[in-house]
């Protein structure tokens, strides 16, 4: 894949050389991992436009002074798709002292790319900067198979990817979710299915999460079902897919539609209670409750969690409903949960799930 890019201006922290530098090294780290090509015009259309700017300057999302939001990108598409911004009231620099252009400029260029974040703290694409990013010069397992599952793999090149140790004493789960009568657990882009038609340690199917979700590239963050409607929701970053069919394409759309203040980038984990008609999406230390047929956020939420869900961790990594209990998954451990009761009915192992 060829793209064209410009730098539409230039901050005056750094000679214009070693902006032009940064941002070469930038794109070298993306097109050494996928089959990407990168062609810097100095006028007319391009696909990723770099600029310096600061507060208003014209997309809708000022920049908000120095040690605030560093820059930001768009996902590839027409008009400001690809496009990456740089707040110029920041101190930008190719050494240490300042922020590292090249960290942040390879960072924004995998949202441009079309990434959403990491939860791998070794990765480009994690969400936070840290001081030893800016001398990162090479991208993580995860960033890797996120492009490649975008574009493809290198000519040349063969990657392989582990499967995670579901066996391992740590071993926890990003998303779980009930898809007809499988239960699918997710762990970074490595999906199990365990069927439900006899019993709860039937059959275990394994794959790579994009074998059965080809419109999803990214690690999933949290999922959930409705019976009714044959439909699962899946949820990575910003983004939603509605599941009818394994295997079967889906559009994305934006987690805000559910009413989700700007502040929320991620769901941690959902389930849905079909008896009460609500969704409930759990969000760092707190949880919000959804109506299904209003099609609207409960008034007087969000909520603790550990002040209603008694017994239950303050994160929730993942949950699901089957036969009248919610199970709900913090780090290693799984907890069995009567929503009548509100109370917490056997707690296991997380990965006893998958027979370990």
């Amino acid at each position: 894949m060829w793209s064209w890019l410009r730098i539409s201006t230039y901050t005056p922290d750094m000679k214009r050389e070693d902006v032009e530098k940064s941002f070469r090294s930038a794109l070298k780290l993306w097109s050494d991992a996928a089959p990407l090509k990168f062609i810097k015009v100095n006028h007319g259309k391009a696909d990723i436009a770099f600029s310096f700017a600061c507060k208003t300057h014209g997309d809708f999302f000022p920049f908000d002074g120095p040690r605030g939001v560093l820059a930001h990108a768009f996902q590839p598409g027409e008009g400001i798709g690809g496009d990456v911004h740089f707040d110029d009231d920041e101190t930008w620099t190719a050494g240490r002292q300042g922020y590292s252009l090249f960290a942040v400029a390879a960072h924004e260029l995998g949202h441009s790319l079309g990434l959403t974040h990491s939860k791998d703290p070794s990765a480009i694409m994690y969400p936070n900067y840290r001081i030893q990013s800016s001398t990162q010069y090479s991208l993580s397992k995860d960033d890797e198979l996120g492009i490649q599952a975008l574009y493809g793999k290198p000519k040349g090149k063969v990657a392989t990817e582990p499967a995670p140790d579901k066996c391992g004493p740590n071993f926890s789960y990003d998303a779980a979710v009930m898809i007809g009568k499988e239960i699918v657990f997710f762990k970074d882009r490595y999906m199990w299915m365990r069927t439900t038609q006899n019993t709860y340690w039937s059959r275990l199917t394994e794959s790579h999460s994009s074998t059965y979700l080809p419109s999803i590239s990214s690690h999933v963050d949290a999922a959930y079902d409705i019976p009714a409607k044959g439909a699962a929701y899946i949820f990575t970053g910003h983004k939603y897919w509605v599941v009818r069919q394994l295997k079967m394409k889906s559009h994305a759309r934006s987690i805000h539609e559910y009413g989700f203040s700007s502040r929320v980038k991620q769901v941690d984990a959902a389930v849905h209670v079909s008896e009460y008609g609500k969704t409930v999406f759990f969000i760092g230390e707190f949880y919000y409750r959804y109506d299904e047929l209003k099609r609207r956020m409960d008034p007087g939420f969000p909520r603790l969690i550990q002040k209603d869900w008694p017994g239950i961790p303050k994160r929730v990594d993942a949950a699901f409903k089957l036969e009248g209990n919610i199970f709900l998954f913090s780090g290693a451990k799984s907890y069995q949960y009567d929503f009548r009761q509100t109370r917490v009915m056997n707690t296991i192992s997380a990965n006893a799930w998958l027979g370990c």
